[in-house]
């Protein structure tokens, strides 16, 4: 177990906690360090904690290239890490209504479908790589969750959080379309080359039997 999957196993346990933290009842904690104090509600704690797992994520995959240490459960656990974090903090989001719920139903239901999309293209042999309009989707997702976070103690970062949730549902819609336009495109070449396999596969059947009733006759 290397750091960059302990630190993407660390994003999968920060989910709750960012969660429990967010939809408690307002309480007020407080940080007691070496020459600093202050207080804290637990609506900053849950944006602290989501904004330290936010940057597991950027953390682990540069080490794992830097470090040579690309691994395939790293490949597997990564994109399950974002999608846990992102999908737990928009409904906990939902629940305390700092953002509405279609939005958050329209992006987790679009990365069930990629997920669901990219699972058949794989089962087909291949493989549809992260776009940069989905690399673009995971950042304003970050950015709308933690303003979203940060306009409940503060109601100025309020519309900057729904700006930023509106420029997140926009990419989803857009990088949903340009997944299905791969998969379409892969499953369309796999369907041709599976046909044409068949149709040389049933010429040559054709052959060797018109071959054994010429030398039987």
């Amino acid at each position: 177990m290397n750091l960059p999957n302990l630190l993407t196993l660390a994003r999968i346990f920060f989910v709750p906690l960012v969660v429990a933290a967010l939809v408690q009842e307002r309480r007020v904690y407080v940080v007691d360090l070496p020459g600093l104090s202050f207080e804290m509600g637990n609506e900053m704690l849950a944006l602290a904690i989501f904004l330290v797992a936010a940057l597991t994520d950027m953390l682990d995959g540069y080490l794992a290239r830097k470090w040579r240490q690309i691994t395939t459960l790293g490949m597997l656990l990564d994109p399950i890490a974002d999608k846990l974090l992102i999908s737990a903090s928009l409904i906990a989001l939902v629940e305390v209504k700092a953002v509405p719920a279609w939005m958050v139903i329209l992006i987790i239901g679009r990365d069930f479908a990629i997920s669901g999309l990219r699972s058949i293209a794989l089962s087909e042999g291949y493989l549809i790589p992260a776009s940069d309009l989905g690399k673009s989707k995971m950042v304003l997702q970050v950015a709308g969750v933690g303003l979203a976070m940060a306009g409940l103690r503060s109601p100025e970062f309020h519309n900057a959080g729904i700006l930023a949730m509106w420029a997140a549902v926009i990419f989803t819609i857009v990088s949903a379309i340009d997944y299905a336009r791969q998969f379409w495109r892969q499953i369309d070449i796999s369907t041709k080359r599976r046909r044409r396999r068949e149709l040389l596969l049933l010429e040559r059947t054709r052959r060797r039997s018109t071959r054994g009733t010429v030398t039987g006759g």
